[in-house]
């Protein structure tokens, strides 16, 4: 149990020794930039109409410039940033890492506390650690759904707009205003890309990277193609949303038919689990050499891993591509 409070508080005094020098960099680096800032105003007096002006995106994975600097090197911090981006989360990389750290340390002192066991601090800690990005998983698959039910609505008022004798860009302008989330989002997204002078092209490109979803790649491919060869693009929009609806019938009938073994899963992975939590409360005596006895530890770890094993068999199983 010393070790286990030594350890806590070593990371908690980390912690703070970190964040007070970030913060002291931070402060130095708004005065840095201020001072260039004020430099360039000086220096240049007016900018012509003519000029080729970029648009710039605050691409910041931290407000902690020192922070920052670190997470730019590393390509899973812009991956976790893009999950963030598509989970609709609005923060930062950088302080969402900080939330799974102190969500780490917060899931290690509880179990510490409880068990005075040192493996299930650990245990605790990477709980901890994994919780915040699980959830960001699940807000990412959660709005992944609602946009693709509601992506037929938007590509009919698309197909009316244009039918209506307005512009590709206009109609995707209504698209923005009229739906709601998230498609109200990505269209608005589209339409401010290419309104600042991006082309279509590329801007549609952006929206696959967004929501990488294969109705979404056959709405952008369906629209390259037009604008590339001709053709009648409300039509078109007709025929691609009775598809996805269709496949959308097609996608229920599959869950009726593997509700079962979805039902199957979720009682195998549940019972365990409940059984111990039921036992500790009924009999402590009886289950308590399953987490202090060196053999109770080792069935725990094989339990987890032939648990882990079964899901992903499982899951294999009733998940049919449509």
């Amino acid at each position: 149990m010393p070790i286990v409070f030594a350890i806590l508080v070593f990371i908690l005094a980390a912690l703070a020794i970190f964040l007070a020098g970030a913060w002291l960099e931070e402060r130095n680096a708004k005065a840095r930039i201020m001072r260039e800032r004020l430099g360039e105003s000086q220096g240049v007096d007016s900018v012509s109409a003519t000029d080729n002006l970029e648009l710039l995106r605050d691409e910041m994975l931290s407000k902690i410039p020192a922070f920052d600097t670190l997470l730019r090197r590393s390509e899973r911090a812009s991956m976790v940033q893009k999950l963030l981006d598509q989970a609709g989360i609005d923060t930062r990389v950088g302080n969402f890492f900080l939330l799974s750290v102190g969500c780490g340390i917060l899931g290690a002192t509880i179990l510490a506390i409880a068990s005075q066991n040192l493996p299930l601090a650990w245990a605790g800690l990477m709980l901890g650690l994994l919780a915040p990005y699980s959830y960001a998983t699940y807000a990412r698959n959660k709005r992944f759904r609602k946009f693709e039910e509601l992506f037929p609505n938007a590509i009919d008022t698309l197909g009316r707009a244009v039918r209506a004798g307005h512009a590709f860009t206009t109609a995707v302008e209504m698209i923005a205003g009229e739906l709601p989330e998230p498609i109200a989002t990505e269209f608005r997204k589209l339409f401010e890309e290419q309104k600042f002078g991006m082309p279509v092209r590329d801007a549609l490109m952006n929206l696959v990277d967004r929501m990488p979803l294969v109705d979404v790649k056959f709405f952008v491919t369906a629209v390259m193609l037009q604008r590339e060869t001709g053709g009648n693009l409300a039509e078109i929009l007709d025929n691609l949303s009775y598809m996805i609806r269709e496949r959308f019938k097609i996608m229920r009938q599959v869950r009726v038919y593997t509700a079962q073994g979805r039902l199957t899963m979720i009682l195998l992975m549940m019972l365990p689990p409940a059984i111990i939590a039921i036992m500790m409360f009924m009999s402590p005596g009886f289950i308590r050499p399953l987490f202090t006895d060196p053999i109770g530890h080792a069935l725990i770890a094989g339990g987890i891993t032939l648990q882990t094993v079964g899901y992903f068999v499982i899951r294999k199983i009733i998940q049919i591509q449509v």
